[in-house]
This record gives structure tokens, sequence and C-alpha cells, in this order.
């Protein structure tokens, strides 16, 4: 049955609806498209995570599991019957979305201040240090409160303090006073959760601290605070060798501490459309991943006996992945790099595997994996719009007419033209996928973004993030100020970009608030529209090639 039938007189005369022949087209439809339920598995499980946080009390985990339980307990006797498997298949994404949330919850639930207390004497090991435009952001670890039992004690605080002990460091353990209190709730329904973050993040009180002193008698942290000192030495290093406004963006770039970035620097990217370059992300991750692929493959490549009798190819994507692991550690975790390195893993193992990867499939993959990992981190913007900008830009690059457009054939002004071309298509894509998640959580939109992400993204890709990973590698040589000057040259040029544009007239546009519905709306026909035309591509193609060796 196709949908002309079912439609029965459109656009003639008025249609009449039969609902027996929508429901034969819909089934229809659903199974000539089983090569693509993969694809909605992530999508079930991002329901199931929705609907957990959605629910005004905890369920019962047995919920969860019996869910999953029924749906793989199905799937065999229902393998013969290909619309009918479809229940079971949703059952076991929402279930595991659902499950994977509460699983989640429990594992980070710790106690959280009950009220507030001043000055207050506590003790505790640091656990980070973010510097700020003035002063210092200190997170405490196992603290010791004076006055609240060991039971009520939050596992971490996060403190604002002007001044630190001279040569404090991550591990170190320190008696201050301060004034905490637990963290705050919104002050308006639908706005960002700070209350709901910090519990995910194991912080049960936040406050400012009056003076940090150093406990000399007490042993460094245990040695898994390794990790955070390295990150501390090496911003440290950073500043010194940037001690101006570009130092904190280059901190931002190579540890993902965005911390000391100065409140007008940060209003003049957003204002133009390029905060997204302050956020380590799949750009960042994919230079980074470029960058040493490319360049140990063409210093192997200059030895003769090497590239004819070895794979370099895949040493260097080898090394790609341990290099993009290593930022991942660097950058603190988040969820952007977490889905970039994903992806980007994905990528070098196919090039190992001598596979081509890049199709939707990696996007649901990399989806699964941080849903079921950190299921709390889907409902931020982050998670949103990282992953909105990616299966748009997908689904856009895998449909034939944008594949025959941007191979660039002709000369090299016809190919100048359409690396142009596809840099502004690309910002254009990703924008318009981003926008409808920017309204909801910033109730504003830059409209001059596409214009200032033709003028930065380039210099970012091409000087800034080379030039961050040649500062990496200087930096066990003491020799990083080398790379990190002509690095602090293009941040220059990428906030002078940020400013002008942010200057214009009407760059920034405020809207109100969207309704959660609205935003859930958007959301799925995205998905339908991007999953289906990524499909029908990938049909296309395969048709194609097969047509070809005929």
């Amino acid at each position: 049955m196709s949908l002309t039938g079912a439609l029965r007189g459109w656009p003639g005369r008025r249609v009449r609806l039969d609902p027996t022949a929508w429901l034969a087209w819909l089934a229809a439809e659903l199974i000539a498209e089983r090569e693509r339920w993969l694809l909605w598995l992530p999508v079930g499980i991002g329901f199931g995570v929705a609907l957990y946080f959605a629910l005004p009390s905890e369920p019962p985990l047995w919920i969860a599991g019996g869910g999953l339980l029924l749906g793989l307990a199905a799937l065999w006797p229902l393998r013969r019957r290909p619309l009918a498997v479809l229940l079971p298949f949703a059952a076991i994404g929402v279930s595991a979305g659902l499950g994977a949330a509460q699983i989640r919850t429990l594992l980070v639930t710790a106690p959280v201040l009950p009220y507030r207390l001043v000055n207050v004497a506590i003790d505790g090991r640091v656990a980070d240090l973010q510097p700020l435009p003035t002063g210092q952001r200190l997170f405490l670890a196992d603290p010791t409160i004076a006055g609240l039992a060991p039971a009520a004690t939050p596992g971490r605080l996060r403190l604002r303090v002007a001044t630190l002990p001279e040569g404090l460091r991550v591990g170190d353990r320190v008696k201050l006073k301060a004034s905490i209190g637990p963290p705050s709730a919104p002050s308006v329904p639908g706005i960002y959760d700070f209350q709901r973050d910090a519990f995910f993040d194991g912080i049960g009180g936040v406050g400012f601290a009056y003076s940090v002193a150093l406990d000399e008698a007490s042993a460094r942290g245990p040695p898994g605070d390794w990790l955070s000192r390295l990150r501390q030495s090496i911003n440290r290093r950073i500043l010194a060798a940037l001690p101006g406004e570009e130092g904190p963006v280059a901190v931002a770039l190579m540890t993902g501490d965005q911390s000391g970035i100065a409140k007008d620097i940060l209003q003049a990217m957003r204002n133009s459309g390029l905060a997204h370059l302050l956020s380590i992300s799949g750009l960042h991750m994919a230079i980074v991943a470029g960058v040493v692929f490319l360049g140990l493959r063409s210093l192997l490549a200059l030895i003769p006996r090497l590239a004819l009798y070895y794979p370099i190819k895949k040493w260097a994507a080898v090394a790609a992945i341990v290099a993009t692991f290593a930022y991942l550690m660097l950058s603190g975790d988040s969820v952007p790099p977490q889905r970039s390195f994903v992806m980007t893993s994905l990528v070098l193992l196919a090039v190992l595997f001598d596979r081509n990867p890049l199709s939707m499939r990696l996007v649901a993959w990399a989806a699964m994996v941080v849903l079921l990992t950190t299921p709390d981190a889907m409902t931020g913007p982050s998670f949103q719009m990282s992953f909105a900008a990616v299966v748009a830009l997908i689904a856009a690059y895998e449909t034939a007419w944008v594949r025959r457009w941007s191979r660039g054939e002709g000369g090299h002004l016809s190919r100048l033209a359409h690396h142009v071309g596809g840099l502004a298509l690309t910002s254009l894509i990703a924008t318009a996928a981003t926008a409808p998640y920017a309204i909801y959580h910033f109730n504003r939109m830059s409209d001059y973004g596409l214009v200032a992400n033709l003028l930065a993204v380039p210099l970012t890709s091409f000087w800034v993030m080379p030039w961050a990973v040649a500062a990496f590698l200087l930096m066990p040589l003491g020799l990083e100020s080398l790379a990190l000057t002509p690095m602090g040259w293009g941040i220059d040029g990428v906030l002078a970009i940020a400013r002008v544009v942010a200057a214009w007239p009407g760059a920034v546009t405020l809207v109100p608030a969207m309704p959660l519905a609205g935003l859930g709306l958007v959301t799925v026909g995205g998905l339908w529209l991007c999953l289906r035309v990524a499909e029908e591509s990938q049909n296309s193609a395969i048709f194609s090639r097969k047509g070809k060796a005929l």
C-alpha cells in the first residue's frame, strides 16, 4: 500500500482518511526500514533517560530490569515477525536508558549540606584548582567540617577563595575557614539546574573561604591525583608563557578549563556565535588526531623501507588514538570530548581494519556509550547541541548532491571556492541544527555566527590547534613557549573577530523561552529527517557502486 493510496484524492479534492490504508502504509515503511532500526536504539535510550528525570519520585529498579529482560526474551520468538519485534526492541532501549539513569544516581548519591554554615572550620584534600578572573576555585575532597557528623558531611566541596598558599598543589591537605551551604536550586522552573549538576558531580556544598592554610603535617593525596596535578602544572606553564588575555583561552583549548576566561571575552564569543570554540569538542579532537596521524605518517614515509614494507598508516592511527585519549584525560572528561573521542577512535579503528566508518552508525554508537555511562549529560546543552550538530552534518554530507558538490573538481580557484563554500555550508547546517537548543537553554540567537565562523574556524583549525599540539610535545623539554607564543597570536585573531562581530548592530536576537514539549517535537522531527536522509543516501550509494561493478 502506498501513501498515495492512503490519502485517496489528494490534492484534487478533500482528503478522505482511510485508517486501514494508513496503518498498512506505516507497517510497510517500518518493515522497509529494518536496516535503520539500530540508529533509533540510542533514541530509545535517551527517551528512557528523559523519562527518569521527568518522574516526580524515584522508581523501583525492578521496572527497568524487568523491561530489559522481557524485551530481550521476546526478541527470539518474534525474530521472524519484523513488525512485532519493534515492541521489544523499543522496550530494550527505554529500559536501558531508565536503568542507566537509576544506576548512575545510586553510584553518585552522597550527603548534601542541609543548611548554611557560617565561619566554620574545614580541613580536606585539594581535589582540583581552577583559576578565576579574580581569585581561585578550590575543590575539596573528603572534607571534615567542625560540628557536622561524618555521615552528614559531603564528599566534595566547591569553594571560591581570593588567595592560596604559595606552592599549593592538588593532593595537598589544607585547613580553612569558610561559609558554605547546599547547592542552590533553580530560581525559576525550567532554567539551568545547578543543584542537579552539583549532585552528579558529587558536590554537596558550595561557598567561599576566608583563609586557606597548608597542612604541612599531612601526607599528600592518593596517586590518583597525578592527573589533576599534571593539569594544574600545564595550566601554570601556559599562563606563564601567555600572561595576557589569550592565556586563559589557551588553557580552555588545551585542558578544557574555562574558569579563568574574563566575562567580556565569554560574552563576545557567545554573541558572535564562537563560544563552541572554547569547549573541547569534535573540531579540537579531530585536529589533534589529524595532526598526529598525518605528521607521524609523513615522517615514517620519509624512510623508504618502512613505507614499503610496514603498515605505517596503521601505526599512525594507533598513535593518534593514544594522543586523543591523552587529550580526553587532560580535558576533564566532559561530554563533548567523550563523544568526540568515541567517534574519532572508531574512525581510527576503521583505518586499522581497512573499513570506512563515516556514517550515522558511528554517531549512534557514540551516543549509546555516552548515554549509558553518563546519562545525566543528556539534560545539558553540551550533549544536545553537540550531537545535534554532528547528526545534521553527517546527514547533509551523506546526501548525493552535497557529495558531488563538495568534490571541488576543476582548477585552483574552483577548488578554493568549493572549500570556502563547504565551510559556509558546514557552519550554516551546524547553526541551524543547534539553534533550537540555544533558544531553549539561552533564549538567544547569534545572527552573524555564520560570518564569524567562516573567519575564526579556519584560523583555529590551521593555526591555533596545531601549535597547541606542538606545545604539548615541547613541554617535556621546557620549550613550550616556542609554540605557545604563535598560538597566542592566533588566539588574539580569534578574539578580535569575536569582538568585531559581536559589536555589529543586531548581533544577538533575544527570543521567548521555548516549552519543553516544543523542544521534544523539534528533536524527534529532526532525528526522523536526518536518519531517513542518511539511510536513503547510503542505499543510493550502495546501489550506485553495485551498478558500476556490473
